[in-house]
């Protein structure tokens, strides 16, 4: 709690000013009687929302008269939720993958039925899972989190069970000797799936805590972790077959891994098969723990950013957005806060878009570490702020679309753009800070015919760096102030 304190007054200054007559928070009372820590929440077909709470429940909420009912209980944790036919819903908590459903028509779940619990347990308290969501061909992925390296495994344990993986006996020089967070029991650290016909697949490994999932509209998978050892900065991945994501302890249930002891590869062996994030968020100046990431396909009707990725942030009282796009067949793009204050709680875990597409849902969990708890809602007003919406890589340097057309004179000086770039360091560490943070020099901006877009040129573009944009004192053409604060692009791979 003292650290999140800490960090919360150290970038007070860097708050989005998003005026509140853009967006405002409201706060939805939960249940009478029941711990409010919220662990995942979804829209039924029926426009009701549904939210499992940490102790077990699920309740329903008719949202025109703020009603709750009660429809499932019994579960352990459960840290997501997906709707599926009217009066069913499935489920991840701790043993399972499960389907709840109202079979009867009463209002309350009669049938619990696994689906899928092909994965290890070895009762150690931090192995969450995270998920579900459905893709195009109606695979089912979840996320497993590795064991803490704060708490040893207790029996009884499920599937088979290895030391391997977190700490030598006798390090070898130039191995990495040991790990933090561990993988004794299968697919800890992976992102797996079912299929249609229950088969169970691993799909990609080298997690830490991935504490989020979503489908791109175009199919692709896409899901965060949280800093830590071997995570230099919470970043956002994109999942594909047999990719692996840096933390080296779930390379045990990897086949290409032969059997080895994860601890026993160099660096450099892991930094080779290292696929690097889409993005990387700037730790504390943006994000602390990256939750739940969804996209925005209201087509406008939650504000100017329709299309673009929304994500939980559990730190600080903030959501993030991100802009994806391909560059060399692969995902990079950049990141914003969206909104931070205006009443929003941290703990911020699992967001959902009400079905009129007006209003994202936010819910929050304290679990263990002190933070909010309970439901919210965001709500855009109908007023544009004025705010930079993408920032997208050009051979020379970056290109920014505005919400709103900019005053020419205030945004055509290159004084106005501040930009460094840096990395985060690729470790067993937990965390890093940034490195080689290097100025780089604006040399040109243009700016377009409408003024909704302008075109930095840069002395120079490295990739393997972040990109950070701080814009100065720029305006728009109606004379309202920016809001942007700060921009940071993940710079993997140039243009061409």
């Amino acid at each position: 709690m003292i650290r999140v304190v800490m960090l919360l007054t150290a970038v007070s200054a860097l708050r989005a000013q998003v005026p509140a007559d853009s967006y405002r928070v409201e706060t939805i009372q939960t249940p009478q009687g029941i711990a409010p820590e919220v662990g995942g929440i979804t829209f039924a077909p029926d426009g009701r929302l549904a939210a499992a709470f940490r102790r077990g429940y699920i309740y329903l909420l008719d949202t025109a008269s703020r009603r709750w009912t009660k429809f499932a209980e019994g579960l352990q944790t459960p840290l997501g939720i997906m709707a599926g036919k009217p009066g069913e819903f499935f489920v991840v908590h701790l043993p399972e993958l499960t389907r709840i459903a109202d079979t009867d028509g009463d209002g309350e779940a009669d049938v619990y039925e696994t689906i899928a619990d092909t994965w290890g347990m070895s009762g150690n308290y931090h192995e969450f899972i995270y998920g579900p969501v459905l893709d195009r061909e109606r695979n089912i992925y979840i996320a497993l989190g590795c064991s803490s390296n704060g708490a040893e495994p207790r029996p009884p344990v499920r599937g088979e069970m290895t030391d391997r993986g977190r700490a030598a006996r006798s390090p070898k020089p130039g191995t990495i000797g040991k790990v933090g967070h561990y993988s004794p029991v299968p697919y800890r650290g992976c992102v797996v799936r079912i299929t249609p016909a229950g088969r169970f697949e691993r799909v990609s490994c080298g997690l830490r805590q991935p504490n989020g999932l979503v489908v791109s509209p175009e199919g692709d998978v896409f899901v965060t972790d949280n800093q830590g050892d071997w995570v230099g900065t919470s970043p956002l991945h994109h999942v594909t077959p047999g990719a692996f994501h840096g933390h080296p302890s779930s390379l045990n249930w990897d086949p290409s891994f032969a059997g080895r002891d994860p601890v026993e590869a160099t660096v450099e062996e892991l930094a080779a098969r290292r696929k690097m994030p889409a993005i990387q968020f700037p730790q504390n100046d943006m994000a602390g723990s990256v939750a739940q990431p969804l996209y925005d396909l209201t087509e406008g009707r939650f504000g100017p950013y329709a299309g673009q990725m929304f994500l939980a942030e559990w730190t600080y009282p903030r959501i993030l957005r991100a802009d994806l796009e391909k560059v060399g067949g692969e995902w990079q793009g950049a990141s914003f806060l969206f909104l931070e204050g205006n009443g929003l709680r941290t703990g911020n875990n699992r967001i959902a878009f009400a079905p009129d597409g007006k209003s994202l849902y936010v819910c929050q969990t304290s679990r263990i570490w002190g933070s909010g708890e309970g439901i919210q809602r965001i709500l855009w007003n109908g007023k544009t702020p004025m705010d930079i919406s993408r920032m997208r890589l050009t051979k020379t340097g970056f290109e920014l679309t505005f919400t709103k057309p900019v005053d020419r004179e205030s945004a055509s000086s290159p004084e106005a753009y501040s930009v460094s770039h840096y990395y985060y360091l690729y470790h067993g560490q937990y965390g890093s800070p940034k490195t080689d943070i290097t100025p780089v020099k604006v040399t040109g901006v243009t700016v377009s015919g409408d003024g909704r877009r302008v075109s930095l040129s840069l002395e120079k573009l490295i990739p393997g760096r972040v990109y950070e944009l701080r814009p100065g004192r720029i305006r728009g053409a109606d004379g309202s102030t920016l809001i942007t604060r700060l921009a940071a692009y993940t710079l993997n791979r140039l243009k061409d």
